[in-house]
């Protein structure tokens, strides 16, 4: 039935869903299936793409990872259960130069890097948006939890309905740009219980799949030995001291250590509880000292995506809720912008285990906006 003029889709384009070509983003699993399955059966021209970004029978790759051999397979016969075309596209080397090699280099400078936003940013926003639009398609979809808005001015970004799911940490980085083009059918969902409950209602062959729940190229969350095998010989062994000069202990390279880390330090029968609070990597030397040195108030961040409808730089100061860690709820801070991309946030309340690395994602404090965020970049 055509819409009426001025009308807009379920997607909020103004033509019916037949004229409406959506590229779906298909990991494999439940949720971009179910996107798919969705839109095409509301009627949308559905080209559903899956991207293979390693070689899954590589050593690095394990059974079940996202973008892995079993995954575009599973991808493939929802295609065929909801009468959509699917294509695999090889982004092996795209993914290791933009992700897996900056992910080991971060590693071995000290910071511990979110690779799972730099993905987003750098290839499923970038290089398959693209691939999206020279298939003439109107817009993509993804199966993230997060949610996209219209505004006053624009779209805007704001957090899932289900704060359990909720995916805004990890898809800070998305520009204005990209999300004009980008829709998130499943944002508005208030438990996975119900997308699960849509993939059975569609016969989908995934519907009781399982969650992944590492890093797509880190077997069984151990980066230490991903790392070894990226760069061998890379980690270098030195010394676990302690921040009042003392030698505690040796280790085998920096990499088996986060700021933050208590356990597994090799260093027992000391009278008090200590945690690694800085990674001297120059140096080769893991610091430790007492919780309290854990604390941090003021934040350096740089390369800063900013959401808000005025220019970061139009205000001396921001108050806002920050996270620091995907983990963590927002907590309250203020944003002294230094220019357009680079920014000192200074929290409320310190914080514990802050590093460089992770993202400092940006909220508004009075709703489920989401503003932008950047990247912490200097060590403690």
């Amino acid at each position: 039935m055509p819409l009426d003029q001025g009308q807009l889709n379920s997607l909020g384009l103004p033509k019916p869903p037949s004229q409406t070509r959506v590229v779906v983003a298909m990991s494999g699993g439940v949720d971009s299936s179910v996107v798919a399955a969705k839109l095409a059966e509301e009627g949308y021209d559905v080209v559903g793409v899956t991207l293979q970004l390693y070689d899954h029978g590589a050593a690095l790759a394990k059974k079940g990872a996202c973008c892995a051999g079993l995954d575009i397979h599973d991808a493939r016969r929802v295609a065929e259960r909801m009468g959509f075309p699917h294509y695999v596209l090889d982004y092996e080397n795209i993914f290791q130069d933009a992700v897996i090699d900056e992910f080991a280099d971060s590693y071995l400078a000290g910071a511990t890097p979110v690779p799972c936003i730099r993905c987003n940013e750098r290839v499923k926003f970038k290089d398959l948006l693209e691939t999206a639009k020279d298939l003439d398609a109107d817009c993509m979809a993804t199966g993230h939890y997060i949610q996209r808005k219209p505004g006053a001015t624009k779209a805007e970004l704001h957090r899932a309905a289900d704060a359990v799911r909720d995916q805004s940490y990890f898809l800070f980085s998305t520009t204005q740009e990209q999300l004009d083009y980008l829709r998130f059918p499943l944002g508005h969902l208030v438990s996975k219980d119900e997308t699960r409950a849509l993939a059975a209602r569609y016969g989908l062959p995934v519907a009781d799949k399982p969650d992944s729940q590492d890093i797509c190229f880190v077997p069984n969350g151990d980066y230490a030995s991903v790392i070894e095998k990226l760069r061998p010989g890379a980690a270098d062994p030195g010394e676990i001291v302690h921040v009042d000069g003392r030698v505690l202990g040796s280790h085998e390279g920096v990499i088996h250590y986060t700021i933050g880390q208590r356990r597994g330090l090799g260093i027992g029968g000391l009278s008090e509880p200590l945690y690694v609070v800085k990674l001297d990597v120059e140096n080769a030397r893991v610091v430790v000292g007492p919780k309290e040195m854990l604390a941090t108030r003021k934040i350096p961040v740089r390369e800063i995506n900013w959401l808000g409808d005025a220019p970061l730089t139009s205000r001396e100061e921001w108050h806002v809720a920050v996270k620091v860690r995907s983990t963590r709820p927002p907590r309250e801070a203020i944003i002294r912008p230094i220019s357009e991309t680079e920014a000192e946030v200074e929290l409320v309340t310190p914080e514990e285990g802050v590093s460089p690395g992770q993202a400092c994602v940006f909220y508004d404090e009075e709703s489920t906006r989401v503003f932008g965020g950047g990247w912490i970049w200097r060590g403690y």
